[in-house]
């Protein structure tokens, strides 16, 4: 059976065989350079338009199936503009909720292209607006990028979902559903703009954010042209619950367990949250940066995701860092230049 043709609960089974108990870090399959582990795979075909079943409303199939309609990108602030680009401090509907974030518009007329960003997790409570991806924001508008970076909700200015208003309530720092709905929305938003050319956009994600970016292309295909991930948590959301969650949190763990069972007993539920279950829904192209001695996402994960969208089809690449922290340092600027040459080529 190919992987277009498996059930997410079929595909639970490779899912829960890498949670935990992966062998040590393999190196890249077919890499005859360093640093650069594949070679972009082929165009995979379109993917059928039939969606997954829902098993659970709280899942990526739900998702699937819900509007977006965007809305309107509204200026609140003119704060820390420079001689290449204006810096605004915005916000946007996303749901019934209203998003806050930083939006950078290149100077001159355009259209130019534009790009979301989706930040990795800080806590709510030391959050600042346009927290997480600072480097990168400068970095893309002086590219001559709009950058439209989302706070998320419940973070900094945005508003907290009601229950009636998020169904997975709780869940959501370990689902990330809602930050995925509102970086969708984003990028709505952003295509509004009469200054971004709506058919050139991107996504870029840090840790956290790199699921979210995986979780709008399996979600809304074709919504952007390209994705980036740097420095990704696991494509398997147990993995994630394993190495943060369960250690942290452990009320919250069996909270989430009782109530939806856990990854032994209900694999269908999390292969549902997880963005790996759909790879073969991707339609564009997806890169990604992992530093080898990265301290929070182990490497084997990033190993892992390539290998399963490799599988699906999906054209991607993976740049490997040897030494690399979570953070990005010393290649930090090595590797938003790379990041820089694969927007040029695919938003160009």
């Amino acid at each position: 059976m190919g992987p277009k043709a498996m059930s997410a609960l079929a595909f639970s089974a490779v899912l829960l065989a890498g949670c935990g108990g992966e062998p040590a870090a393999s190196p890249p399959s077919r890499s005859a350079t360093p640093g650069a582990s594949t070679t972009p795979s082929a165009p995979s075909s379109s993917p059928s338009q039939t969606l997954p079943p829902v098993t659970d409303k709280v899942s990526l199939p739900q998702l699937m199936r819900e509007d977006f309609p965007g809305g309107e990108v509204k200026v609140l602030r003119e704060s820390g503009s420079t001689d290449a680009y204006r810096r605004f401090e915005v916000s946007y509907p996303s749901d019934r909720l209203t998003i806050t974030g930083v939006l950078l518009r290149p100077r001159g007329s355009g259209p130019f292209p534009g790009v979301v960003f989706a930040h990795g997790h800080i806590d709510t409570d030391i959050y600042v607006t346009g927290q997480g991806l600072r480097r990168e924001q400068d970095r893309l508008a002086r590219e001559g990028y709009v950058v439209l970076h989302t706070d998320y909700r419940g973070h900094a200015g945005s508003s907290s979902p009601k229950s009636w208003q998020s169904p997975e309530g709780t869940e959501e720092d370990e689902s990330r559903l809602g930050y995925t709905r509102d970086t969708i929305n984003a990028v709505q938003a952003m295509k509004r703009l009469p200054y971004v050319d709506p058919d050139r956009t991107a996504l870029l994600g840090r840790s956290m954010g790199g699921a979210v970016v995986m979780n709008v292309l399996v979600a809304r295909p074709g919504l952007v042209r390209a994705g980036v991930a740097y420095a990704s948590v696991s494509s398997d959301i147990v993995d994630s619950i394993d190495r943060w969650a369960v250690p942290s949190r452990p009320d919250e763990v069996a909270r989430l367990y009782r109530q939806h069972g856990d990854p032994e007993r209900e694999p269908e539920f999390w292969a549902g949250l997880s963005a790996r279950t759909y790879f073969d829904r991707i339609e564009v192209p997806l890169q990604m940066h992992h530093g080898t001695d990265d301290e929070s996402c182990p490497i084997r994960w990033a190993y892992r995701t390539r290998d399963l969208l490799e599988a699906a089809g999906v054209r991607q690449r993976l740049w490997v860092y040897q030494g690399e922290q979570h953070a990005f340092g010393p290649q930090w600027d090595l590797s938003i230049r790379r990041v820089a040459g694969f927007l040029d080529r695919h938003l160009g």
